[in-house]
């Protein structure tokens, strides 16, 4: 049998008792915190842009938020 399931656990009571179940072999417990991790921006795009890219890229936004504020 392969049901598997995802579950939010609200209460602390709720982890004991998924483990008792685990230990009378009624369920398997898969992975205790599946909460996916954001990477944060700076290193998710760490490293993609050389640096010349990067300071072109840089002084093309600057470049458009003075026009902006020009008009």
């Amino acid at each position: 049998m392969d049901n598997t399931m995802l579950i939010q656990v609200t209460n602390l009571k709720a982890v004991r008792l998924l483990h008792e179940l685990e230990e009378l072999h009624l369920i398997k417990v898969i992975k205790g915190n599946l909460a996916p991790v954001k990477p944060k921006l700076s290193d998710k795009y760490k490293g993609v842009f050389s640096k010349e890219d990067a300071k072109s890229f840089n002084d093309h936004i600057h470049t458009m938020r003075t026009e902006w504020d020009n008009t």
